[in-house]
């Protein structure tokens, strides 16, 4: 196994105000050309969007888009009649594919929203544009990693799917907690974020907003240092 710890005062920020946005990745004016991408994990944006705002009407063509609300809520709309709320513990996918309109605003007139947005390269260009959500019970499934999205056609979980060989789960785990996650395809990598607490990975300490990288493994043991959210992401390292 090869890995990389990315501390989180690595991150990109930007402040606009209205957003407190950090990159994981570059992203709009900021760039790192050490850090493009992961594999096909283009973008994982941490954002803090303050109460009434959010990002109005864009476009997207040819990406996966993850929205994975940390606190509160987002109203979403988009040019194929979409509209709806994505809270915590729901998920929201969106395949841009051939071209898609869409807006994202905080829920909330008097609460921000916290959200993480994460875009994967898809493994087909140019396919219909589609969107959908769905709830997960992470405290129901507490102490386990519960797959959230799932490449279509293997979502047997009932996970969202997306066009690409790539899965994400989620988990929040009590402290003491010892995980051995089986990678789902051993030729992905796999890049974990911590949303919050501690764990240690390979004699590793990985703090709140840490993110880790690893390749050439079958599984991987987390240790719980202190309760904590986690998102694990699996992507292909390279274009089929």
């Amino acid at each position: 196994m090869k890995s990389r710890l990315f501390p989180k005062s690595e991150r990109g920020t930007a402040d606009f105000g209205w957003l407190q946005a950090n990159f994981s990745f570059s992203f709009g004016n900021y760039y790192n050309p050490d850090m493009v991408q992961f594999g096909m994990l283009r973008v994982l944006n941490d954002d803090t969007i303050a109460a009434g705002m959010g990002f109005g009407t864009h476009p997207h063509d040819n990406m996966e888009i993850i929205t994975i609300p940390l606190q509160g809520g987002l109203t979403h709309r988009d040019s194929m009649g979409n509209e709806a709320t994505v809270s915590f513990g729901e998920v929201q996918v969106m395949s841009a594919g051939t071209g898609i309109q869409h807006s994202e605003m905080n829920a909330s007139q008097t609460e921000a929203a916290k959200t993480l947005q994460l875009w994967v390269f898809p493994d087909k260009q140019d396919v219909t544009p589609r969107y959908d959500q769905k709830s997960f019970d992470l405290e129901k499934n507490n102490n386990t990693f519960v797959n959230i999205v799932a490449p279509q056609g293997k979502n047997n979980d009932n996970a969202l799917w997306i066009h690409q060989q790539a899965y994400l789960h989620i988990g929040i785990f009590d402290t003491g907690q010892k995980i051995t996650h089986n990678i789902m395809m051993p030729a992905n990598g796999v890049y974990l974020f911590l949303i919050e607490g501690e764990i240690e990975i390979d004699g590793q300490i990985i703090k709140e907003r840490d993110a880790y990288g690893a390749i050439e493994l079958d599984s991987l043991t987390i240790e719980i240092k202190k309760a904590s959210k986690i998102v694990l992401i699996e992507v292909p390292m390279t274009h089929n």
